[in-house]
């Protein structure tokens, strides 16, 4: 066929007549049009109008002018396009658009890290497995690939958009499916500009560029010290948007039992400067991955996996159920601390375990909180006979983010027998005053209040507490 899209020289503009190639686009459909009636077949609105379609290979052209004679001889589907969209038929048009941009996303992500990819975008540990060279990515289906690489910086976010439009009009307004959608020259001709844009013809950014370069670094040697302070250092200013993902990627590939020791080794030395700059999402989307190891009796990734969350003290990013195992093993060994021999000594090691456990917004399980609040106020009122100093500042500032249903079973500890015994020691009398000034604003109950004021009021020693008549008629108006 004569016209617009003759083969040319790349980086230039076709020459021809446009009525030309119009008047063949024109014989061409009376033609095939002929043919179809003479079969029997329906000839109304199957072929896009005439004017659209010389639109379409008018405007084309200005979009592969950014292509390469490299790029411009293996694009076959844009072939398929033009040729499709040249006959009228829009929809198949669009059909083989989407197939080269999905062409071309595959070979970047080849190019770049096809494991890296994996990792990050298939956020099934299960269907993950299934993933392992580039033979599997058809596996993935497109919105995965598009938003893998966007998160990985194969793509750009605005590119992203763009191609989720296209993504979106491929699937309701393609021959993919059947429809009744008018699509026009102009959109097909804008669309090609698009993917060769944003896909075929984008370069990595700098960060892109330096992730790349960091992946091969860890994957094929032994880094040495210099290098892991120049990767450090890059890590310094890099976004969450950037170094979630990494993490991401880099907690699969450590987690992975094919991993070499070498690369293991890399992944623990980098992990804690990384750490710093991934955003809390991520932290405990890890939590939810060892939970799923466990849950799936993965026990040698799950081992992996808590080698790097507890490198970095990050096991208030655990699951429910895994810090709930992690609490209560935590606070036996804080009571066994507490009560043993040196405990000014083996205390504060585990009572930063605890604060570490427990986390920032200190989340305790409901099933825990008894257990909870009674332990942690057991070992503030100290053992009596002296303050464990450097655990001490620990118990008060988790005391101080004690809810106002933990600060109300704080105030109520006086019936518990452990505590009660402590009580009968001077120190541990001070102590419960001081527990008193911390809890006391946290009361927002009338209840709370008013066994509080009874409590501040009674003028005997504190062990004696739950033996006071009123205060034993104010205790029936809590649950036991």
């Amino acid at each position: 066929m004569s016209g617009s899209l003759e083969p040319r020289p790349a980086g230039t503009v076709a020459t021809g007549s446009p009525e030309t190639a119009l008047a063949g686009l024109q014989s061409f459909e009376v033609m095939i049009l002929d043919r179809l009636a003479a079969a029997g077949l329906p000839t109304q609105g199957i072929l896009v109008d005439l004017g659209q379609r010389d639109v379409l290979m008018r405007t084309a052209p200005f979009a592969l002018t950014d292509l390469t004679p490299e790029k411009l001889i293996q694009s076959s589907y844009i072939s398929k396009m033009i040729i499709a969209g040249s006959v009228g038929l829009f929809d198949a048009a669009l059909n083989y658009l989407w197939d080269e941009t999905v062409l071309e996303l595959r070979k970047r992500v080849v190019n770049f890290d096809v494991q890296y990819f994996y990792e990050v975008a298939e956020k099934s540990d299960k269907r993950r497995q299934e993933l392992k060279t580039e033979d599997d990515l058809p596996k993935l289906d497109d919105q995965k690939l598009l938003a893998g690489c966007r998160e990985i910086g194969l793509i750009s976010e605005i590119g992203f958009q763009e191609l989720e439009l296209i993504r979106y009009m491929r699937n309701w307004a393609s021959a993919a499916h059947p429809n009744q959608a008018e699509l026009n020259g102009l959109q097909l001709a804008s669309w090609l500009s698009v993917c060769i844009k944003h896909v075929i013809t984008l370069p990595y950014d700098h960060i892109t560029a330096q992730v790349k370069k960091l992946l091969v670094k860890v994957k094929e040697q032994r880094l040495d010290e210099s290098t892991i302070r120049e990767i450090t250092a890059f890590f310094v200013n890099l976004p969450a948007a950037q170094a979630d993902p990494l993490a991401s990627g880099l907690f699969g590939r450590y987690t992975d039992l094919t991993t070499t020791q070498d690369t293991l080794d890399n992944i623990l030395r980098l992990w804690p400067a990384l750490w710093n700059r991934t955003s809390d999402e991520i932290r405990y989307n890890f939590g939810f991955r060892l939970g799923r190891f466990r849950a799936n009796g993965d026990q040698a990734e799950a081992t992996l996996a808590r080698q790097l969350i507890d490198l970095v003290d990050g096991a208030a990013y655990l699951t429910v159920e895994e810090r709930s195992w992690e609490i209560d093993s935590t606070l036996d060994e804080l009571r066994d601390a507490h009560y043993g021999w040196n405990n000014f000594y083996n205390e504060p090691p585990v009572a930063r375990r605890l604060r570490e456990v427990v986390g920032q917004n200190s989340a305790i399980p409901a099933s825990l909180n008894r257990k909870y609040v009674l332990d942690l106020v057991e070992v503030f009122l100290t053992n009596g006979s002296g303050v464990a100093v450097s655990a001490d500042p620990i118990y008060q500032e988790l005391i101080e983010k004690f809810t106002p249903e933990q600060a109300s079973l704080a105030l109520r500890s006086f019936t518990d027998p452990d505590v009660v015994a402590k009580l009968h020691r001077p120190l541990s009398g001070q102590k419960w005053a001081q527990l008193l000034q911390i809890i006391g604003h946290k009361l927002t109950g009338r209840n709370e209040r008013e066994l509080f004021d009874a409590v501040q009021a009674f003028a005997g020693e504190p062990f004696h507490l739950a033996k006071d008549a009123g205060i034993k008629l104010q205790l029936q108006r809590f649950p036991n």
